[in-house]
Formats: C-alpha cells, structure tokens, sequence
C-alpha cells in the first residue's frame, strides 16, 4: 500500500506503522517501541508474580514464563504489538494441578498445551472467531476493564494512608500528561517518578519487593521429571486441553480487539499456532505457561502507542533485565505507581459508549441481554473463556428467538373445479425454533378436503421441519384429506426427499390443536368464488 502525503510530510498507513524494517529506519517510532516495551516489563513484574501465587508456584516460574512466551510470540505470533505472559486465566485453570501432583506435571500440561494449541491452529479453530457476535465482544472487553480494576482493589486495602495520595498524583500523571505530551508514554513518567519520590523521601509504602523475591539468575532447559505412561497422560489431558482452549480463546479475543484499536489485520491462525509455539518453548524453560494479556497489550498498544513486533520482545528482554541484573532497583517501585496505571488501563479498556442510555435505547434489548449476561458471568467466574461461551449461547437463542418471528402462515380457501381448497402459504425461515410451532398453525377440522402448503417464500434447515411437515401430513390423513407441499426449493426438496417419513410422527399435540405459538401470525380469508375467464371474443 502506497504511502500517503500530507504536504512534506509523510502520513504512513495502518499496515506500514506494524513494519519491523520501517521502525528500525526511524528513530522517533523505534523509540515508541522501545519505551512501550519498558513500561510494559515494568507492569508485567507484579502481575507475573501475582498469577505464580494464584497457580501455586515459585514467582520465578511466571516471570519466566512472561520472558519466553513474549519473546517467541514476538516472532512467532501472528498478531504484532500484542503481548503474551503468565496470565490469570491459567493460573486458574493449572492451579488445581499443581497442588495436586506438582510443578513436573505442571510443566508436562504445558508443553501438552502448547502441542494442542499447534494442532488446533493449523485446523482452522481460528476461523471459528468470525462466529463471535460484536456483542459478546463489547461484553468482553467491559468484563476484563472491570476485572482489571477489581484486581486492583486489594492493593488500596489494609495500606497505610500514603498509598493513596501516592496513586492519586499517579492518576494525574496518566490521565493528564497525554494532554500535555506524548513524547515519554505517561505510565513510564508514573512509575519513575512515583519511585524517585518514595525512594528520596524514605516512605515506607508497598513495593514490587513486597510481592516476593525476584529471580537472580537466567532461566535454563528444564525437562519435567514424569512417568511416560498413559496414567501421566490421563492427570495432565484434562488441564492441557482447558488451558489450550482458554489461552486460544483469550488470545484471538485480544487480536481481534487490537484489530479494532489499530485499523489493521492480524493473522489469526499464525496466532493460534504461534502461542502452542511459544507455550512449548516455555514449558521447556520450567515456565507456568500463557497466552495474550489484554491489560498489558493495551498499555503497550494504547497508553504507549506501539505497533509491531519490536515492544513485544523488548517486554521480554527488558522484563529479564529488570528482575535479574536490576532486582534490587525493580523491587523499590511503589505498587501504588502500578496501581495507578492498571487504573488508567481499566478505564481505557471500557467501553463507554456501550452504557450510554442513547446507545442502550438504540439497541435491541437482546443484543444488551448478551453485552450484559457475558460480563456478569466473566466478572462472576473470573473466567474470561466461561464468559465468551455463555454470551455467546445467549445470542444463539436470541437470534433463534428472533428469526423464529419472523414465521408467517397466511391462509386462504378457493374454488377450483367446483372444489373447495384450502391453500396455506409459508413464509420465513423453519428450523428447530421456529418449525415447533407450525403443526399449530393448521385447521385440520375444518380444512376441505385438498390442502396446499405452499412453501416457495420458505426454507427448510432441519431434521425438526421435516418432522414437522410430516406431522402435518399425517394429521389431514387421519382427518381423511390429501395435502400437497409445492414449491420446495432444491435443498429443501433434497432434505424432504432424504429424510420424509424416517423421524416418527412428529411433534403432534394432545387433545387437538394448540393455539398459536409467539411471533405466528395465521391470516384467514372467506372462501372466494372460482375466478371467471371472459367468453371469446368479448
């Protein structure tokens, strides 16, 4: 794609500002880079060994898992800027394992996790994406800025009253410095500035030290001492499968959301394989495992404005160096400084205009029954992946719901040939929502004794129609009439043809015809006289 001018000045696309080679030639973008993977390193310290606490195991064991699965989806990944570490998530679902077998068959489903991962990547699980309505997507998104906050919350209680003056300047400078320049990411200025002002002043507030010891040494190849046996693989399937799933899912919601931010497209399938890549990677350097972690894209890609590969591994690089040759700084910034900033992202990450009551009565209440269903039950499981599943059933039985009404059966009763016939004209879409309630629709009793179902507006989608129509059917022979369905179109016709008479006798009502089920509309007209042809020649 050519590049576009402004003047003299260069106005480069979307899809340029991801180039690795074009950031690399302009110091004033590979300094964004270099920066946003900074402020990144310095986020993930906290959080990497708060998921190795709610996992089970060793802080070491999730910084280093941060540091390999950031550096191999940076090359791996099909998504540039986003960044993969030690995530929540799964630390939930691996927790169980630990505490029951051990960190050796920890690291033995996470290796198993990334093979399922590489697996489901090259059949196409990815494409499964385009299912997921925006809906859900907003509720997501929603969901995780409000989790991100609670998360938060821990760290403002039971602290000494200097904690919260010391996050309040940190909002200030977040919320307030981009207004003012965005030559230095204003998380960065935060964090240097709130541990500078600790530090001199000797004032004694919670720490990063405080969250536990930092690793001293570099991570080496660990090989997971477990039995090769079909019992080990029987303890480990389950938690590998669940954590494949659970990283996929929360990894292709989070590329599809910087998608959104940055008017680009990723590669969802090179994603998808590239975190079983990067799981395995780190299950062999005894990491905890991973996948995307939208908090910490969004302060690189977001607060920070970075687009491409380079913030990625330099969150990686830089997170290493931190925690090993700098630990001792590392371990003076205040968590009132990351507070502040995890604050600001939460903010960032909702959606406001979801919630704005023109926006809400603009919508159809079902797609706000899905926004919200999937962020009570994210918030509620802390499990963005339960979330996304409910949401997305409950827009499954909305849209059924919804088409389903759209279901029209119009009757009229002609003269042909001295005969009276009863012609039913169906119009809409039959499946299992919808064709459950056309047995009800007929006048079996006081029907003539030829019936037309006249289906040339409609289509048949399953098994539940033909069962239907063959219920119908059978109801006018047992009332001693003949019923003739025209006007099937060829897939329909096919389906008819295959399945007519195999499914029983359909879904026939007790005690005679029920009434009309929601969203039905039965038209009746009087019988009409037979049409009259004028006489020749007239």
């Amino acid at each position: 794609m050519a590049t576009k001018t402004a003047g003299t000045v260069p106005v480069l696309t979307p899809e340029q500002l991801q180039s690795v080679r074009g950031t690399l030639r302009s110091p004033r973008r590979l300094k964004t880079e270099v920066l946003g993977g900074l402020v990144v390193a310095l986020a993930l310290i906290p959080e990497a060994i708060a998921f190795s606490i709610i996992a089970g195991v060793d802080p070491r064991i999730g910084l280093f898992a941060s540091f390999t699965m950031a550096v191999t989806i940076a090359v791996v990944g099909g998504r540039p800027a986003m960044i993969s570490a030690a995530t929540g998530a799964v630390a939930l679902v691996i927790a169980p394992l630990v505490k029951s077998h051990g960190l050796d068959y920890l690291i033995a489903a996470v290796i198993l996790a990334g093979i399922f991962q590489i697996i489901l990547g090259l059949s196409g699980v990815a494409r499964l994406m385009r299912f997921i309505p925006r809906s859900v997507m907003v509720g997501f998104v929603n969901a995780l800025a409000i989790l991100i906050f609670m998360s938060q919350v821990p760290e403002l209680i039971g602290v000494t009253w200097l904690v919260y003056p010391l996050t309040a300047v940190g909002l200030l400078i977040v919320f307030g410095l981009p207004g003012l320049t965005k030559a230095v990411p204003a998380p960065l200025v935060a964090i240097v500035a709130l541990t500078l002002v600790t530090v001199l002043a000797a004032v004694a507030v919670p720490t990063v030290g405080d969250k536990g010891a930092l690793p001293d040494s570099l991570p080496s190849f660990f090989l997971p001492n477990v039995p090769l046996t079909l019992e080990t693989l029987q303890v480990i399937f389950p938690f590998a499968l669940a954590m494949a799933f659970v990283g996929l899912l929360e990894s292709l919601m989070t590329a599809k959301l910087v998608d959104d931010i940055t008017d680009t497209r990723s590669h969802k399938t090179r994603e998808a394989w590239g975190q079983g890549v990067a799981n395995i990677v780190t299950g062999f350097f005894g990491g905890m495992g991973g996948c995307a972690m939208i908090g910490q894209t969004m302060i690189n890609v977001k607060a920070s404005g970075a687009r491409t590969r380079i913030s990625t591994f330099l969150a990686g690089v830089f997170l290493l160096i931190l925690v090993v040759a700098l630990g001792d700084i590392v371990s003076l910034i205040p968590m009132g400084a990351l507070v502040a900033v995890m604050i600001f992202v939460a903010v960032a990450t909702f959606d406001w205009h979801s919630i704005r009551p023109s926006a809400l009565k603009a919508l159809p209440k079902s797609e706000t029954l899905v926004m919200v269903a999937t962020v009570i039950v994210t918030v509620a499981t802390h499990n963005l992946a339960i979330g996304v599943g409910v949401g997305v059933l409950v827009a499954m039985v909305m849209f059924a719901r919804r088409v389903a009404h759209f279901v029209t059966v119009d009757r009229t009763v002609t003269e042909v040939d001295g005969r009276q016939v009863a012609t039913y004209k169906v119009d809409g879409e039959l499946f299992f929502a919808s064709s459950n309630d056309l047995y009800t629709q007929f006048e079996y009793a006081l029907d003539p004794e030829r019936v037309v179902i006249d289906m040339h507006a409609s289509h048949l989608w399953d098994a539940s129609t033909i069962a239907s129509l063959d219920a119908i059917t059978e109801k006018y022979r047992h009332h001693g009439k003949t019923v003739e369905i025209v006007g099937l179109n060829d897939a329909s016709l096919l389906m008819r043809e295959r399945l007519a008479g195999k499914l029983g006798a359909g879904p026939a009502p007790a005690g005679g015809v029920r009434p009309a089920g929601p969203g039905w509309r039965l038209n009746r007209t009087a019988v009409l006289p037979p049409r009259q042809d004028p006489p020749a020649g007239r």
